[in-house]
């Protein structure tokens, strides 16, 4: 069992800056792949990047430029730097997390942040 916490959600005004964390119950090594999806109200939840076990990174298209996937493997932690925001990003942005054990792939998820951005 893979426990996520996220952190760093809140408030900012549009073109402001907000760093979320989420840290894991187990080493980030063992992670293949950690992502940061977001959910909008009355949207599906989106991909909006990931990180490899190796360091590897992939945006949705909303998000390259302006955001970064980052992760700390000391510290257990997946950062996602989300520079220049906009009204549009207002979400509770998950942290998820897929690791391969065997043939399986098991599948976590965090409880969420909110973040809102305002005009």
């Amino acid at each position: 069992q893979v426990q996520l916490v996220e952190s760093g959600g809140g408030l900012v005004q549009a073109g402001g800056s907000l760093r979320l964390s989420c840290e894991t119950s187990v080493s980030t090594f063992s992670i293949n792949f950690m992502g940061w999806y977001r959910q909008a109200p009355g949207n599906q939840r989106e991909l909006v990047g990931s990180i490899t076990s190796g360091g590897i990174t992939n945006y949705a298209d909303s998000a390259k430029v302006r955001f970064t996937i980052s992760r700390d493997n000391a510290k257990n932690t997946v950062y996602l730097q989300m520079n220049s925001l906009k009204p549009e990003d207002t979400a509770v942005y998950y942290c998820n997390a897929r690791l391969k054990l065997g043939s399986k792939w098991y599948t976590y998820w965090g409880q969420g942040t909110q973040v809102t951005v305002t005009s």
